[in-house]
């Protein structure tokens, strides 16, 4: 049954914790989701990491980590949440709106639409919250949102991924599952004292009506081009754009402090990567020789085969975006329209 509730009750400090614990390596081990390698790779600036299960209810879900070399947790922030730049280097994204924005929870909702070879373009109608914890480690969550709400003075309420400046157009497949959520936090390189570099960390879940095992099929093949594209984009993510993008009132500028009960639990963990006590490592690096370390959070045993993204996967990317099954999608039709044996793919996913 729904409820009527104003924008500050769509994400809560719940939704936070519940991000925490889904990013937790060991929770996720031990639960009782059987998890698969999807991909990992490197080159000299940046890592790669993916695996995904498929849950007894619900879609596919990813966990991914991505490390970039020489980039400050803040840029990673700026970077992931700027829609606006977003639309000039990923060319799935082809509109996006801002549609409101709650200054007393720091709650954003927006409106993305993404378009891919040979699909109806898929629309977003999202909420995102961000928040600040110790030692520079930020979070975000995003979702669709599950109760009904109202905005001031209006009469309407509104239900799932609706909203009353986003009315459904029929040239659209809106998306009606979403989960998507990340950490940025700095880590160590060993063997490059005085670099600095930082790690995202993401869990997505949507439901773009594709079919599950083509998806993911399409992400592992088109993943890593989607993480190095976006790597270009990052390396040129100057000045001007981030004072561009910062003289809106967004979810950034609004950003909340993590709840002090739940910081305390993750402060630790997050000493370990920024004094350099952890033992596991990231390998950055064709060669294996010239590969950079970095280390990261502890853990029982050496994760080989990595975690996940999503994010936004990217699509993550922020809530908007992250890296989703859908990004890959898009490079994986696309070069198989090239080879004319894409009409079959399209009929059974559209």
């Amino acid at each position: 049954m729904h409820y009527i509730c104003s924008i500050s009750d769509l994400i809560s400090d719940g939704d936070l914790k519940s991000l925490a614990d889904n990013l937790d390596e060991l929770a996720n081990e031990a639960g009782d989701e059987k998890w698969d390698h999807v991909i990992e790779k490197s080159k000299a600036s940046l890592f790669y990491n993916a695996k995904c299960c498929k849950p007894k209810d619900g879609p596919l879900k990813y966990l991914s980590v991505t490390v970039f070399e020489d980039c400050s947790p803040e840029t990673l922030r700026d970077f992931y949440m700027d829609c606006d730049y977003r639309t000039q280097w990923d060319k799935t994204v082809v509109a996006h709106e801002q549609l409101q924005i709650d200054q007393g929870s720091g709650i954003e909702i927006g409106r993305t639409i993404k378009k891919f070879p040979l699909l109806t373009p898929r629309e977003y109608v999202l909420a995102w919250k961000v928040w600040e914890g110790s030692n520079r480690t930020f979070y975000c969550f995003t979702k669709v949102s599950t109760e009904s709400y109202s905005l001031p003075n209006a009469d309407d309420l509104y239900q799932e991924c609706e909203h009353p400046l986003a009315p459904v157009q029929k040239k659209f497949v809106r998306v009606a599952f979403f989960r998507s959520g990340w950490r940025i936090r700095p880590v160590c390189i060993v063997l490059v004292p005085g670099r600095n570099a930082c790690e995202i960390k993401m869990v997505h879940q949507e439901d773009a009506g594709l079919n599950a095992e083509f998806a993911k099929l399409a992400f592992a093949r088109g993943i890593w081009s989607y993480v190095c594209k976006m790597d270009d984009a990052l390396r040129k993510y100057s000045s001007p754009h981030r004072s561009q993008s910062s003289s809106n009132m967004t979810a950034v500028s609004l950003i909340q402090k993590v709840p002090r009960e739940l910081d305390a639990i993750v402060r630790e963990e997050t000493s370990n990567l920024v004094t350099g006590s952890s033992n596991d490592i990231y390998r950055l690096g064709d060669d294996g020789a010239n590969s950079r370390k970095i280390k990261r959070t502890p853990s029982k045993k050496m994760i080989a085969n990595g975690l996940l993204l999503l994010g936004g996967l990217i699509c993550l990317t922020q809530g908007n975006s992250g890296l989703g099954a859908k990004v890959a999608v898009a490079f994986v039709l696309k070069k198989l329209s090239k080879r004319g044996s894409s009409c079959n793919h399209n009929q059974r996913n559209k």
